[in-house]
């Protein structure tokens, strides 16, 4: 018995050492993958363009490609050739200095695949301007880009050269010892696959960055050689004699800026325009734009400073500054120890694997094929134009205006059908792997983002209804039941302010609605497209109907991420920081039979007020004729966004925009002048009833505005270190025109300059500092759930994790809201305005209740 026990025992450690082993080779593969995505994207293309070259020269024909590679291997060789040409060109290096510099860097075939591929990209996702984009934009983005590739390239290049000589070692005796060491460290590293570490070895030899004007400068001369050799040609028309219609792709053109009012100023600026034939189709073929820079396939490098972590070798930054060099100073300067936290964090968050959820794929790609129009996804056709059939003044006016309408309703839908390929581009690219991974970083205030812009879960329900969870966990008797709240509160309508019970009810209720819909989702009664998340709605849909449909709906393995959101979260960090105990209340920070819904008060507070209003006599109040218009359209719907960024800093204008949108929604107001005045008349409406709710809050936001001015007064921008140690400052200053003369024209840049402004500084300090609290708060729970061995993902103020762990998730969060909240965050903020600007005065920090914050801890409702 005992040899049969050691034998066996011996047996379970061989197996578990081949698992390790078959786990490293497999990292290791996955390894290789990722750091070819990173370091070969633009190479990859190069070959491509070179191959159905080579495909055209031998087939005597262009070969059947989608309509955008059509345009760009058109453009690729004379482009190329051109930059070649400018690479030999004889030439001082005074003049290359001023207008071409480092074009020599790279190679020209991927030179020329860079600026194809940027300058389509800009014009794609479309700006303000139909079918352009400024030149200074374009110029920068193409300059930055060709940058961070040549950082990538010389590298690589570097790293075989070191393996080069490593082979022909025997013969250079007279090589320094250092050197031959070191050499023999990196053909280790290499051997083993260690290539992060040759970096590390390697770094004292990258060069200083090239800065806005070289990358301006190089974007420019780049650009002009496009507009030299780029041409497009109409579809041939047999019938005609006359010769083929060729003519430039791109044209440099200036514009004139919007005057400012009451100024004679007249300024131009400089864009690159596409011809018409540029973008028609295109957006259809966008896919074939992407570079593959995509999620990582292996776990992100873990933070260690500013630009120490995320992806092995695509430039990484801790904080998104946008080029606040006082930002980035007090980031780097910070001791590491201080942000240990915080490095956790964005690790913690980075860690979480996902995978493509397939049967969502393929219903969204049933759809898309069928043009859209469902689902939340965009129509891909564009609205008519509207023809004139009046002589008519006032027709022709009315027409004009319908035209613009219609065009600018266009160019919205070719921006949105271009986002909706790129994100289901990198879909369909990841669809077939186990599992990927999001580097985070932060923006200026301290919230996490994930890098990979396109397909992530902070962006709309197409990306959340098609991602989940790599690793899959049993559903568990709190599961389902979890799944089912899950469910009902993606359905909406109404169903997410019920109460835990009457949510699961609901779901009872539609048991055969929600089987339809998981085994027939595109021809059944398609009861999933009614909900306001459609796509997460039939994910969810078809993980239930998996567990009802087993024999053990308890052990059904489910990948779904299942959401706890905060209700109208920025007003529960304002009800934290006053202890007011009636605001308290208003936003679930207290416990009750059933969600206290905030919005639905304010919208009722502006039905009275509109009702009240609508009684007295239109000869003495103006605003009786619009209370009368306005009855019966007020709901929750009207007033959410109002009330979600009154807290983040909304203007009057901003609100009269917000519930604008809305009240356009409705259809019932014609008439755009009188649409105007009904969204200013319910704008102010709405922010006197927040103000009455919401006094306390108001209070603080004032408190913390008057602070942030007294500090802007002195020419300081507003600082402060968030209760995980980062250090924020706020990066509004008064910015510096910077005139550089390109090949191309003279660019105005800009520059942060050295005058704070007093105004955004005071009116952006609330929002930004709860902005801090909240991103603070997402960071302790993701440690802490990690460390309670939970998968975890943040959306701000959604969290997610596996339907069996939101019990767990739900104890963590509130627990350490308590804990974030029980720290003295106003005293502490207070105080270091004293020691920071000790010759100024502050008012007094602002009265606060007696609201107990433990109480926090049994509200079901406060995160739901």
């Amino acid at each position: 018995m005992n040899s049969l026990f050691v034998r066996a025992k011996q047996v379970k450690g061989v197996r578990r050492e081949f698992r390790e082993i078959e786990r490293r080779r497999r990292y290791a593969m996955l390894r290789r993958r990722q750091i070819k995505a990173e370091t070969e994207a633009w190479e990859q293309m190069v070959e491509e363009y070179k191959e159905l070259e080579r495909e055209m020269c031998e087939k005597k024909l262009a070969p059947n490609l989608p309509y955008v590679k059509k345009l760009l291997l058109g453009w690729f060789e004379p482009l190329k050739q051109a930059i070649e040409k400018e690479q030999n060109a004889e030439m001082t290096q005074k003049h290359r200095t001023a207008y071409a510099p480092h074009i020599d860097s790279l190679p020209a075939d991927k030179m020329a695949v860079i600026v194809m591929h940027k300058l389509m990209g800009l014009l794609m996702m479309g700006g303000k301007e139909e079918r352009c984009v400024q030149v200074v934009q374009a110029a920068v983005q193409i300059g930055m880009a060709v940058e961070n590739e040549v950082r990538i390239h010389n590298f690589m290049e570097k790293t075989k050269k070191h393996q080069k000589h490593m082979t022909g070692a025997q013969g250079q005796e007279d090589m320094s010892r250092e050197t031959m060491i070191l050499r023999k460290r990196v053909k280790s590293l290499i051997k083993r696959n260690r290539v992060v570490e040759v970096r590390k070895l390697m770094q004292s030899e990258e060069p200083e960055s090239w800065g806005r004007d070289t990358q301006a400068k190089l974007g420019c001369r780049l650009l002009e050689l496009l507009t030299e050799t780029a041409y497009v040609q109409p579809p041939v028309d047999q019938s005609a004699d006359t010769p083929p219609d060729i003519r430039p792709a791109f044209r440099h053109v200036f514009r004139i800026a919007t005057r400012d009012p009451g100024k004679n100023i007249v300024k131009k600026y400089g864009v690159i325009e596409c011809d018409p034939l540029v973008v028609v189709g295109v957006d259809r073929t966008v896919k074939q734009m992407m570079i593959p820079y995509v999620p990582m396939l292996v776990p992100p490098k873990k933070w260690r400073g500013y630009d120490k972590g995320g992806y092995l070798f695509l430039p990484s930054y801790l904080m998104r500054t946008h080029g606040s060099r006082r930002q980035q100073d007090a980031v780097r300067s910070v001791p590491a120890k201080q942000m240990q936290q915080v490095y956790e964090a964005l690790d913690t968050l980075g860690s979480t694997k996902w995978r493509v959820n397939k049967r969502i794929l393929s219903v969204v790609e049933s759809i898309w094929a069928g043009g859209g129009n469902i689902a939340g996804l965009v129509d891909r056709k564009d609205v008519p134009i509207p023809e004139l059939h009046s002589d008519d003044i006032m027709e022709l006016k009315r027409w004009k205006w319908r035209v613009r309408k219609a065009k600018k309703i266009n160019q919205e839908l070719h921006s949105q059908r271009c986002d909706t390929e790129l994100k289901l581009s990198v879909a369909r690219k990841l669809k077939d792997e186990e599992g990927f991974y999001y580097p985070h970083n932060l923006d200026f205030r301290g919230r996490a983002y994930p890098m990979h812009p396109h397909l992530n879960h902070l962006s709309s329900d197409l990306c959340r209804g098609i991602l989940e969870f790599a690793e899959g966990r049993p559903l568990g008797k709190s599961g389902l039941r979890w799944l089912k709240v899950h469910l009902a509160s993606l359905y909406a309508g109404g169903i997410e302010k019920l109460c835990y019970d009457a949510r699961i009810a609901f779901v009872e209720n539609h048991i055969d609605d929600i089987l339809d819909s998981a085994h027939n989702p595109l021809n059944g009664n398609r009861w999933w497209l009614n909900a306001e998340d459609p796509l997460q709605c039939l994910a969810a849909c078809i993980n239930l109907s998996e567990a009802l449909k087993s024999p053990s709906p308890h052990t059904v393995i489910s990948h779904l991420p299942i959401h706890q959101d905060g209700s109208c979260n920025g007003l529960q960090h304002y009800a934290a920081l006053g202890r007011d105990s009636m605001e308290a209340a208003a936003v679930n920070l207290v416990a009750g039979e059933k969600p206290a819904d905030v919005y639905t008060e304010i919208a009722l507070r502006v039905d009275h007020i509109i009702r009240g209003d609508s009684t007295k006599d239109p000869a003495t109040d103006p605003n009786a004729l619009l209370a009368k218009l306005l009855i019966d359209q007020v709901d929750r719907k009207l007033v959410k966004q109002t009330v979600m960024t009154s807290v983040y800093g909304v203007t009057y204008v901003g609100a009269r925009e917000q519930i604008k949108r809305r009240l356009e929604e409705k259809g019932l107001i014609d008439d755009d002048r009188l649409l105007f005045t009904a969204s200013c008349y319910a704008a102010k409406v709405t922010l006197a009833a927040l103000g009455e709710l919401f006094q306390a809050a108001r209070g603080t936001m004032t408190w913390l505005g008057d602070c942030a001015k007294v500090i802007a007064s002195e020419n300081q921008p507003v600082r402060w270190t968030t209760p995980l140690g980062l250090p924020v400052v706020q990066p509004y200053f008064k910015t510096q025109r910077h005139v550089i003369r390109t090949s191309l024209q003279v660019l105005a840049l800009q520059r942060e300059g050295d005058a704070v402004e007093v105004r955004k500084q005071r009116t952006a300090f609330p929002p930004n500092f709860v902005h801090s609290l909240d991103g603070s708060h997402m960071m302790m729970t993701a440690v802490a759930c990690r460390d309670a061995g939970l998968h975890f993902a943040g959306v701000h103020d959604s969290f997610w994790t596996h339907a069996c762990d939101v019990d767990q998730m739900n104890r963590i969060l509130r627990e350490k809201f308590v804990e974030l909240y029980s720290m003295p965050i106003l005293e502490d903020l207070f105080e270091s305005f004293q020691e920071s600007y000790p010759a100024l005065t502050f008012p007094p920090l602002p009265k606060r209740g007696d609201f107990d914050l433990r109480e926090v801890l049994e509200s079901p409702y406060f995160f739901n």
